[in-house]
């Protein structure tokens, strides 16, 4: 029997933030995994309106047993603020899924979303090197994944969102890097062997696709952050299509290892 698996006054706790936050299903997966490496805690899931992150962040700081901090929809830029250290991709990106304390209490971060994607490409037999890609999605997830997409070798990528400005300050921010292989896209994803969907559109029956499908090809990997539904209408109009895909629980799989490995105390990339 898991000797962590009852409540104690002893239980450290790791709080998740979101808004929604019914949806998201990792704290049962994250918490069992933290306990069968020896770890006394639980996994909270927390409901967080945009306007009251820093007021929950400021409050979790002086709760002496919140040991850690997971955010996930729309708060991955505003948990970076409260990080006084932070990887070097968070820097880069300024944005931050996971936080852990430091040893004066403050906050250390990270944002693991993009490694977890390209991993689980790779583990769905993709392979993001020289293809030409199209990410549907700035946000915190998305930038994220480009930034990873870009290191793991892609020959051009191109980036669409609703959202013009966060589109273009993503753009712009990865150019000091990559120059001229990222562009802003469209939802066309004529030309491109990796498509890439990193927003919530596909949560909700009603939602239109994010890209038009029936431009794909059948050689483009098709891969969606979305882990409910489990297979989305996106991933379901390229199978169609015989495209290879990858769907969400494939990169929350490698999210889920990344994010334990931090909160124990590993950081996969330098400060």
């Amino acid at each position: 029997m898991n000797p962590y698996a009852t409540l104690s006054g002893e239980t450290r706790v790791i709080a998740i933030i979101g808004d929604p936050i019914a949806q998201v299903k990792s704290p049962a997966g994250v918490t069992k995994t933290l306990n069968d490496r020896g770890r006394n805690c639980v996994v909270v899931p927390i409901h967080v309106t945009p306007s009251d992150v820093d007021a929950f962040v400021a409050g979790a700081s002086v709760v002496h047993n919140v040991d850690g901090i997971i955010a996930t929809v729309p708060h991955k830029f505003a948990a970076y603020r409260h990080c006084a250290t932070a990887t070097d991709r968070a820097h880069f990106l300024g944005a931050a899924n996971v936080l852990r304390r430091n040893s004066d209490g403050t906050w250390h971060g990270d944002q693991c979303d993009g490694e977890a994607f390209v991993g689980g490409v790779r583990a769905a037999g993709g392979d993001p090197a020289g293809k030409d890609a199209l990410l549907v999605g700035a946000g915190g997830a998305g930038s994220a994944i480009a930034l990873a997409l870009l290191e793991a070798g892609v020959a051009t990528l191109a980036i669409h969102d609703e959202d013009a400005t966060r589109r273009d300050a993503l753009v712009e921010r990865l150019h000091e890097r990559f120059g001229t292989k990222v562009r802003t896209g469209s939802s066309d994803p004529t030309g491109c062997t990796l498509v890439v969907n990193a927003t919530p559109v596909g949560m909700r029956a009603t939602d239109p696709l994010p890209v038009q499908v029936d431009k794909l090809r059948r050689d483009t990997f098709v891969g969606d952050v979305i882990t409910v539904p489990a297979v989305t209408p996106l991933i379901e109009a390229a199978r169609r299509a015989g495209c290879p895909t990858q769907v969400g629980g494939g990169m929350f799989a490698v999210v889920l290892e990344l994010m334990v490995g931090f909160l124990l105390g590993a950081d996969s990339r330098p400060q």
